[in-house]
């Protein structure tokens, strides 16, 4: 079972090394979608999912792992990396990004603690 911990609404950007540019995740897939956070309960893993809001396509369904390390590298913009790339989220308010990264931090909070951590409370400030 899952459920959203989280809901914003926020650009999904990758870092593209070649020009040295945040590029769409998807080409030509400009516009604002809207991001989750989903929480599995059962299993304690956590998912960010962004469905475009102008056509409801995925553009993003990424497995947050331990130890990611999330850069809120402006009040609206945020990112992170993995082996392959750099993702961003350019948020559509500070009010968004500060939901967003609230439960982003939660979720790697969880995962870090031995015992999985009071998986029942999200502080919201």
């Amino acid at each position: 079972i899952e459920q959203s911990i989280c809901q914003a609404r926020a650009s999904v950007m990758v870092y593209d090394d070649a020009s040295k540019k945040w590029v769409p995740i998807k080409p030509g897939q400009q516009g604002f979608s809207r991001i989750n956070i989903y929480h599995n309960t059962a299993n304690n893993t956590f998912r960010v999912v962004g469905v475009k809001l102008q056509d409801q396509q995925v553009v993003i369904n990424y497995s947050i792992v331990k130890g990611l390390k999330y850069n809120q590298a402006t009040p609206t913009f945020h990112q992170w990396r993995d082996a392959r790339q750099v993702y961003g989220l350019n948020f559509a308010s500070k009010e968004e990004a500060t939901t967003f990264s609230n439960a982003m931090l939660f979720a790697l909070n969880v995962l870090s603690s031995p015992d999985g951590g009071d998986k029942n409370v999200l502080q919201s400030s």
